[in-house]
């Protein structure tokens, strides 16, 4: 989060990060740290039965060679869905006289603004005529990989497209809290977003436009957004398989392999989604490890914390399907706040001012209360760790 802080860049209420940035300094605080040794050699197996502690933390574009061999270990093909990039406009190409700065509702956020995002507008017949070319337009077809489900947060925007007329503008292309600033009286049937990508602010990103279009046709139809029609790109969308293994049935609690002691997995092969995520996963892995290193019991974060919750994703992961009963329906995810219990009855406000809340003021409460909660169980749950040690 300390590097995610240094080389963050506007994103209204989201925290987002010059990805170089980033990594040079997350790079440099694992190279520089004195209890860490990095040997720079390609792992093609993994390491024997003699190495009893051990924690995988490979990609989720893992080599082949090290997921035949993870697949060998488990017992069970890993899973895989399609991960996906969206384009990047050159800031100096967009059309400023069509498009404006704007966060939605003007959320300022980590070091924003509330101008954070570059808002281009569509008409009803733009919007229309937009959704068409995304179907029509020509695809990459991955034939041996087809089957493979698609990571929900991060469906190609033709796909979205494809689910229905209405799809794109109540999901990357809804129109609400932001307003035309050259047109203040007239509101927008469709808006697409972009973000800033680069610290410098001359490149920004497509914000849910990962695609699977071919680059000749990403290049017409997203011409046809109003202010990007003499976009350049510096990036075009592309797709990726991304491999992880099916962790609620091969993971114990503790991250374990179950088949194999001391083996364990850590990061978004486990199915977590995210910087952060990915990071607090491998941190609590570490911790499980050392405590086995050293012959201590550590307990698990409780449920209730952001820890704890998506802990029991990937180790409990989704009820089975009613179409495959006895199979789960297992996907990465991020942290989200239906990942965490429901509140304790008494603990959300209900009242403001005399009134009953209701809707999303009802919600920001209840999220309130869930937040409030998991830090103090967090606090209790490291106290706890600190005692035993």
């Amino acid at each position: 989060m300390a590097a995610a802080d240094a080389n963050q860049v506007p994103a209204g209420g989201a925290l987002a990060v010059d990805r170089e940035g980033f990594a040079e300094a997350v790079t440099k605080r694992i190279a520089e740290h004195p209890l860490i040794t990095v040997i720079r050699e390609e792992m093609t197996a993994l390491p024997p039965e003699e190495w009893d502690n051990v924690v995988v933390s490979t990609g989720p574009l893992t080599a082949p060679d090290l997921a035949e061999s993870i697949r060998a270990a488990t017992g069970a093909d890993s899973l895989s869905f399609f991960d996906a990039i969206a384009p990047i406009v050159h800031r100096d190409t967009i059309n400023m006289d069509i498009a404006w700065h704007q966060s939605r509702y003007d959320k300022v956020g980590p070091g924003g603004t509330g101008k954070d995002y570059i808002n281009c507008p569509m008409t009803r017949e733009q919007y229309d005529a937009f959704v068409a070319a995304l179907i029509a337009g020509e695809k990459t077809e991955f034939k041996q990989w087809e089957h493979v489900p698609y990571f929900d947060g991060c469906l190609p925007i033709e796909i979205m497209a494809e689910r229905g007329p209405e799809t794109l503008r109540h999901g990357p292309m809804k129109p609400m809290g932001l307003t035309n600033a050259h047109n203040p009286a007239v509101k927008a049937y469709a808006v697409v977003q972009l973000r800033q990508d680069n610290a410098l602010g001359t490149l920004f990103n497509m914000v849910g436009f990962q695609t699977k279009l071919k680059y000749g046709a990403q290049t017409e139809i997203f011409r046809m957004i109003p202010g990007l029609e003499n976009a350049e790109f510096a990036r075009l969308g592309g797709l990726h398989r991304n491999t992880y293994i099916n962790s609620p049935v091969l993971l114990d609690a503790s991250l374990m392999l179950k088949s194999r002691k001391g083996l364990r997995f850590a990061g978004q092969i486990t199915g977590c989604e995210g910087y952060v995520e990915s990071a607090s996963i491998g941190l609590l892995a570490g911790r499980f490890a050392a405590a086995d290193r050293l012959g201590e019991a550590l307990s698990a974060p409780p449920a209730t914390t952001a820890f704890g919750a998506l802990l029991g994703h990937i180790t409990g992961g989704h009820l089975a399907t009613d179409e495959e009963p006895g199979k789960r329906s297992f996907q990465p995810m991020n942290i989200n706040f239906g990942l965490f219990p429901e509140p304790e009855p008494g603990s959300v406000a209900t009242m403001s001012e005399g009134k009953r809340l209701r809707g999303k003021e009802k919600t920001i409460a209840k999220r309130k209360a869930i937040a409030a909660r998991a830090l103090a169980h967090c606090r209790d749950w490291l106290a706890e760790g600190r005692s035993a040690a």
